[in-house]
């Protein structure tokens, strides 16, 4: 059965195009910097916002027009495997990212849920087989169930602990039987409310130790995916452990798991954290540690995670700046942990939106070409931090020098000269790449 009978494969077919289900700016083929578009960008779909995210707000019931439910919840698990592939076919995405529940339902016990799981992955790796389509990563959903209330891994609640053990490992399981290439955690509740009655320490150690259970479990099974960890602050818990990259990668540290985890960014998590995208990816590359992106955006007026599809081409341009002095992205990818605007509940706003998307990020990483062949920003560098590159400075860098010698040069080079950094016209000539 066909989902989506009257929409097409979506081809390139350039800026001049009137038709909405054509890319204007992605052309997969297309080389840049000596790469095609695809190689670059990596392009993955999330099933969650995709096949389950019926439009539902706080305020309002489901309003999204779906076809593929069925009679039952399994019924309904399957049409959206097929439902899902035709998408990714007609777009033309080679990557996919999926939760645990997002696939199959739980049912009434931890074994019906993974039976649930086996027989639907089964009918998802027929079609990965069929079509060459990769999973990106996936992860266990261990936020939403009433269980989880006080987190998974961080639960005062042993037997609650033990339940994510076993999804991680069913996670993992999966991960080998599909041949995902990253593993996600997402400590959705893993934070708390209120110190009055948190053991913050036990909290985190307990963390690290489930992380360490998956990477012994993974080498058992001799699978070692890249481990990813996704910081977020706030929300839903009102402390989150992993706040943003700087925390995420404290943690890391501690805990020793440089060797195994990065990060799985996303552009929504950094707004909330208060910072941008760009530096949430430059904190990671200064780690060695960026791993993999979610692509989207936070609406500027609203302080909650509204996840919109990316269409600032300012945004997504220093992204992929990010990513090109990053060496590229793979084995992470762009995945669009995006979904569609209330009012845009019609079947075919999901194709138009991913179309949307797809065109920001590849507008994204035709400027940050330009930027790169043109050295922009490697000669305001350069130029800004040229006292280190000779005399005093070149010797600090070397180590050549300590507060006694130091103190030594300043008392007999008192007068300092400053130079304007220009930061208005570096803006104005950034927009001349952009646009």
């Amino acid at each position: 059965m066909a989902y989506f009978e009257n929409i097409n494969k979506v081809q390139y077919e350039g800026v001049k195009t009137d038709n909405p289900f054509a890319f204007r700016h992605y052309n997969p083929e297309e080389i840049v910097l000596g790469k095609t578009m695809k190689e670059h960008l990596r392009f993955g779909i999330a099933y969650w916002h995709t096949m389950t995210q019926d439009g539902s707000d706080p305020f309002g019931s489901p309003v999204n027009i779906r076809n593929w439910c069925g009679e039952t919840p399994m019924e309904t698990a399957k049409n959206r495997v097929e439902a899902f592939f035709e998408i990714l076919e007609k777009l033309g995405v080679e990557y996919f990212c999926f939760h645990d529940v997002d696939v199959a339902p739980e049912g009434d016990s931890l074994e019906e849920f993974f039976q649930n799981i086996d027989e639907i992955t089964d009918l998802i790796k027929e079609k990965m087989d069929q079509t060459g389509i990769k999973l990106l990563w996936n992860t266990a959903n261990m936020f939403s169930n009433p269980r989880f209330v006080n987190g998974a891994a961080s639960s005062n609640n042993a037997d609650v602990f033990a339940h994510s053990a076993a999804q991680v490992k069913k996670g993992l399981d999966i991960s080998k039987k599909l041949g995902g290439e990253n593993y996600v955690f997402w400590g959705g509740r893993e934070g708390y409310e209120s110190l009055l009655n948190t053991d913050m320490k036990l909290e985190q150690d307990n963390i690290a130790r489930l992380f360490k259970m998956a990477i012994a479990y993974g080498e058992k099974i001799n699978h070692k995916p890249q481990f990813l960890i996704e910081p977020k602050p706030k929300e839903p818990s009102s402390h989150q452990y992993d706040y943003d990259a700087a925390t995420a990668m404290a943690f890391i540290q501690k805990y020793g798991l440089e060797g195994d985890f990065k990060l799985n960014l996303e552009g929504n998590h950094a707004t909330l954290a208060g910072h941008t995208f760009e530096h949430e990816l430059a904190v990671a590359r200064c780690y060695d540690a960026l791993g993999s992106i979610d692509a989207n955006q936070g609406h500027p007026l609203l302080g909650w995670d509204t996840d919109e599809f990316p269409t600032n081409v300012h945004d997504t341009t220093l992204v992929m700046v990010e990513l090109l002095e990053n060496g590229g992205i793979a084995p992470g990818g762009i995945n669009f942990d995006s979904k569609v605007r209330r009012s845009s509940f019609a079947m075919e706003d999901l194709f138009l939106a991913h179309i949307a998307g797809m065109d920001t990020y590849a507008r994204g990483l035709k400027a940050a070409a330009a930027l790169k062949e043109a050295r922009f920003f490697d000669e305001l560098k350069e130029k800004r931090y040229a006292s280190y590159t000779t005399g005093i400075g070149a010797k600090i860098v070397a180590g050549e020098e300590d507060l006694e010698s130091l103190t030594t040069y300043a008392l007999a080079n008192d007068e300092i000269k400053m130079e304007s950094d220009h930061l208005e016209f570096v803006k104005s000539r950034l927009n001349d790449f952009l646009f």
